[in-house]
């Protein structure tokens, strides 16, 4: 049987055709494709929001959410103040463009009367303006963090080190966003985040303050998450749906609440897993390691899966088969 590569040599040899003269059949026939998958293409003369673009614009808010941690290192007191004021100068006309861009893609029929970039603009002010309480509550993460792991060793190990404060900073930026009604950015930069650090967080979820991911590879937080103050994660948490909900031309119902919600203080361990829009796990619950939640849970209370069985496979010693079998068949 021939392989993709001889199979292209022999329609070469029969075709006559180079391999730098068959490139034009190629293009032809991706771009018919063009018309057969239309849902997975963008051609038009809108322009779509720039994935490069907001990567950078996330880098810059950084800069003023952590100043003196990113590209300028020699900020002191008598300079940070032009420094953030060039950065929100450059953010105010970079973000209102790539909103202008997404409310403009997200509306459903031809509109040539909305003024999306005037639209964009007010938002961007109302976000510009959060950043100050945003810094706020990142501060407190940040203590959270510290408070809540002895490997720290202070607080800046964990503003360059840590991932579940650098994707929990680029969710609250994107959650405000989402709150301000702005289509596709906050879901662009949250998925940016779990692409650097394994942590999924939906910007449509509520997360108190004082909140902390320890380590973070897997966690993932869905849309219609509530979440208290004082909570920690550790990874791999999964705060998912249970099922989805259907109406009764069998669509999936998008604004039910699927996701649980997990009160003040609460310790969830190690791939837990919480489902469900009804489950609501009280205030000071400890939820142990790999547990499977579809139900409430009362607050103080500890919920552990039974401990598994063990079985420990010694050296032979020299001792025949039957007798090592005989030996190591024992159960803790």
């Amino acid at each position: 049987m021939l392989n993709q590569v001889e199979r292209s040599r022999a329609v070469e040899h029969a075709s006559g055709l180079g391999p730098k003269e068959r490139l034009p059949e190629i293009a032809r026939r991706v771009v018919e494709t063009y018309e057969e998958c239309g849902a997975i293409h963008h051609l038009g003369h809108s322009p779509l929001p720039s994935y490069r673009e907001v990567v950078d614009i996330l880098t810059d808010l950084r800069e003023i959410l952590y100043p003196g941690y990113g590209r300028r290192q020699n900020l002191h007191l008598g300079n940070v103040a032009y420094h953030v004021g060039d950065l929100i100068d450059s953010l105010h006309d970079r973000l209102t463009q790539q909103i202008a861009r997404a409310f403009r893609h997200d509306c459903k029929a031809p509109d040539l009367e909305t003024d999306f970039t005037s639209r964009a603009e007010d938002i961007v002010l109302h976000f510009l303006e959060r950043i100050p309480e945003l810094r706020h509550t990142l501060a407190e993460d940040v203590q959270a963090a510290y408070d809540g792991d002895p490997a720290a060793k202070g607080l800046v190990e964990i503003v360059f080190c840590y991932p579940g404060l650098a994707a929990v900073s680029i969710y609250r930026m994107a959650h405000e966003l989402h709150r301000l009604g702005v289509p596709l950015l906050p879901r662009m930069m949250t998925e940016y985040a779990h692409g650097k650090t394994g942590i999924d967080i939906h910007p449509g979820a509520t997360i108190g303050r004082r909140f902390f991911i320890d380590h973070g590879t897997g966690v993932v937080i869905g849309e219609t998450t509530e979440i208290g103050d004082g909570v920690k994660l550790y990874q791999g948490v999964t705060l998912g749906a249970l099922s989805f909900p259907r109406d009764e031309t069998g669509q999936i119902v998008r604004d039910a609440k699927r996701h649980p919600t997990i009160e003040d203080e609460v310790v969830i361990y190690a791939n837990a897993t919480i489902l469900g829009g009804q489950t609501v796990i009280g205030h000071h619950a400890v939820i142990g390691s790999s547990a499977w939640i579809t139900r409430s849970i009362a607050p103080y209370t500890t919920v552990t899966i039974e401990d598994p069985r063990h079985r420990y496979r010694e050296a032979n010693d020299g001792l025949s088969d039957a007798d090592y079998a005989r030996r190591i068949n024992y159960q803790i």
